[in-house]
């Protein structure tokens, strides 16, 4: 019998907590974090799932995964690898490739919205408690008691004013130590003039102050400034995420035998074992073993390739059926998965280089605003001789002109936008992508996991005899080859049961085989079980003497891939594939959805290229892909989609990404983007006719700054009405 201790009951929460923390500080300490990448999971059961299983690890602590990310971290004991770990997630029916934690540090969290989100609420509150005040003044207080009243609502907004509007204070000093003019020069210059103005005011017992003006203009503002931030926040950088996929240790044989090192001490040379499921940290040669590779992350083909001595091998290929041994041939910066990085690095900065409507705006914007407000001082400095009606109608000029509504206008309608196509399955990462989106007139496609799903699936099944199917199953169980898979799914959706196979063996590199009814029984390559060579993706069950029988693979469409193509051709779209599979597979997939262009075998840097020399002709690409080879390509096109179930470093890479599994939403992506340029501009007129109209009246000294702050609201007000029609 188990004895249970039981703590006392205290009324002190420090006292009931203390058996607790002695029990956590007897545990052995945490010295091992591992974080895995966990591209294909999706809902809160998928997490429940692959935490339990990391859980039932009897070394594992803890594990915790986050969807939005989708990330597992683990807590385990000292001399836990990831090794261990992935195939207790795939065995649970999910994909898991192991992330350097150290190199995703600067994305783990959103401190800059946190900020401004903290600086929107202040402003606010402060501006609701302001106008209470100011609504006693309107109403008629004066002498002593409106005095009183200015001065609480000075005591109010000075402090948040210099807490609120520090990002606007901070960019204009940063612009003005630059010697340039940015949108937040003037929009700092209106704020201090207004609290500076009324605080002149309530000195000298004047009527009117404006630190509601002030206040509210700098919650406007603060509400601009944060739809923007969010638009922006789910972008990071596929650089980043591209070097996190990098494998961060090794095995090394060494003078002693093997060691396991940090994969930055190796050098050009080493002999490094490569066990079945790991992932080849630098680039070399096959001295012994044979296997087969998935090398998905650098083709986006999903179909094993033979590795036998002699053959080259990459970084970031995963070891699938036999222990390597592999002579370093490249390590560190030039190993293919870092030139990958570098070529996304490279189109990252080059398409930093777009300038968005409201920062072209801002170019002519702030200069005329400062000249304006400056000849109205001067004017009327020189007209009325009276420093402090100049300073007001300067005041005014400015809070009038106040960039409020432009800087609205673009993030109002991004937001209506994103929601729009959010609801249709669409997640917009980048405040500018509907702006590059609206400019298409060139779509190009990978194919596999793109167009297609990227699973085989067997296409013969009716025409072949079920006992093949159910001995072709047996020996289906003992392999996690992506062929094997998909005859067992196959054979289970069809109702069938695998015959009794003994002896089960896989052969790396060839196939499995094994005894049924005391025959030799193998299921693999053509020139292992002697079937003949197919065009055809195909896998061959060889029985004892009996002729092979071919089980024949394809890829199926993914959902709405039809729809989408001919829609985007319907438009007058140039439509093209790029895939790194072979001509006949690319040509028929081409030829099915009547693309006319396509290009085989491209291996990263030729998609990449390809795209490049299009926006070189003057084409506005969008690329749809999603593997690790396309990420150079989604980083160098005007704008980019992915689907959700693409490798981490596609979605990260690319500006959009298709929640769904259908691609059918991509061309109304274009059509609301255009519509929201539409809405911008239209936007951009009303705030400019509104500076004709109100200008005028500001500069001719008929607007107080409360009645500019006034007619500024009513300005933003309007913009963001204008803004969700697109809903």
């Amino acid at each position: 019998m188990t004895a249970t201790l039981r703590a006392p009951v205290s009324a002190c929460p420090a006292c009931s907590a203390a058996p607790a923390a002695e029990a956590l500080a007897e545990r052995p300490p945490v010295d091992a974090r591992l974080t895995l990448s966990l591209p294909t999971i999706h809902c809160a059961a998928c997490m429940a799932t692959v935490e339990r299983a990391l859980t039932a690890h009897p070394q594992v602590r803890a594990a915790r995964v986050n969807l939005t990310l989708k990330r597992a971290t683990v807590d385990a004991a000292p001399g836990v690898t990831a090794e261990e770990l992935i195939p207790l997630v795939e065995g649970a029916g999910y994909e898991a490739h192991e992330l350097d934690g150290t190199a995703l540090n600067a994305t783990a969290t959103d401190r800059a919205g946190r900020e401004l989100l903290m600086r929107l609420a202040v402003a606010g509150f402060a501006a609701m408690n302001v106008m209470l005040l100011s609504v006693a003044v309107w109403s008629g207080a004066e002498g002593p008691t409106r005095d009183l009243f200015h001065w609480i609502s000075a005591a109010i907004v000075l402090p948040a004013v210099g807490f609120s509007a520090q990002p606007f204070f901070r960019n204009a000093l940063t612009a003005l130590r630059a010697r340039a003019l940015n949108m937040d020069v003037p929009i700092s210059l209106a704020i201090l003039l207004a609290v500076g103005t009324s605080l002149w005011e309530t000195a000298l017992s004047g009527e009117h102050a404006y630190f509601d003006a002030a206040i509210t203009l700098t919650f406007f503002l603060l509400t601009g400034r944060y739809l923007d931030h969010r638009t922006r926040a789910v972008a990071r950088s596929a650089a980043e995420e591209l070097a996190a996929l990098e494998v961060p240790r090794a095995v090394r044989i060494g003078t002693s035998g093997d060691e396991t090192v940090a994969v930055v001490d190796l050098r050009v040379g080493d002999l490094i074992r490569l066990r079945p499921g790991g992932r080849m940290p630098v680039d070399g040669v096959i001295e012994e073993g044979t296997s087969e590779t998935d090398r998905s992350l650098l083709t986006g083909e999903t179909l094993p390739v033979l590795a036998e001595p002699g053959r080259a091998i990459s970084a970031g290929e995963v070891n699938l059926t036999g222990p390597l041994l592999v002579r370093a041939s490249a390590v560190g910066r030039n190993t293919s998965l870092a030139r990958m990085a570098d070529l996304v690095a490279v189109a990252e900065s080059g398409r930093s280089r777009y300038t968005s409507l409201a920062d072209r705006a801002a170019k002519l914007y702030a200069p005329g605003v400062h000249i304006l407000a400056g000849l109205a001082f001067l004017g009327w400095l020189a007209w009325a001789g009276d420093l402090r009606v100049a300073l007001n109608i300067a005041a005014a000029v400015l809070i009038i002109t106040c960039p409020c509504a432009l800087g609205l206008a673009v993030p109002a309608v991004t937001t209506a936008a994103s929601g729009r196509l959010f609801r249709r399955g669409l997640l917009i990462k980048d405040a500018t992508a509907l702006e590059r989106l609206a400019q298409v007139d060139t779509v190009v496609f990978d194919k596999t996991g793109t167009l297609t799903t990227g699973t085989p699936e067997l296409t013969n099944i009716g025409d072949l005899p079920e006992e093949a199917l159910r001995v072709a199953m047996a020996l289906a169980l003992g392999s996690a080859h992506p062929l094997s898979r998909a005859i067992l799914t196959a054979g289970q959706t069809a109702g069938l049961r695998p015959e009794t196979v003994s002896d089960i063996t896989e052969v790396p590199g060839h196939g499995t085989e094994g005894l049924w009814q005391g025959r030799r029984v193998r299921l693999g390559r053509a020139a292992w079980t002697g079937g003949q060579p197919t065009e055809q993706t195909a896998a061959w069950l060889a029985v004892a003497d009996e002729a092979p029988c071919a089980f024949l693979f394809s890829d199926r469409l993914r959902e709405g891939a039809a729809e989408a193509v001919a829609a985007l051709r319907a438009s007058g779209l140039r439509v093209l594939l790029m895939s790194g599979d072979t001509p006949a597979a690319v040509e028929a997939l081409a030829r099915r959805l009547e693309i006319p262009q396509w290009v085989a075998e491209a291996l990263p840097q030729d998609k990449s290229a390809r795209v490049e020399a299009l926006t070189r002709e003057g084409a506005h690409v969008l690329m749809v892909g999603d593997g690790l080879n396309d990420t150079a390509a989604l980083t160098a096109a005007h704008v980019s989609i992915s689907p959700a179930s693409a490798l981490d470093a596609a979605r990260v890479a690319s500006d959009i990404v298709l929640l769904g599994q259908s691609l059918a939403p991509i061309p109304e992506a274009l059509t609301t983007a255009r519509k929201a340029v539409k809405r911008i501009r239209e936007n951009f007129t009303v705030a400019t006719w509104y500076n004709i109209i109100a200008v005028p009246l500001a500069v001719a000294g008929l607007c107080s700054p409360l009645i500019a702050a006034l007619a500024m609201s009513a300005s933003s007000i309007t913009v963001s009405l204008n803004a969700l029609r697109i809903r």
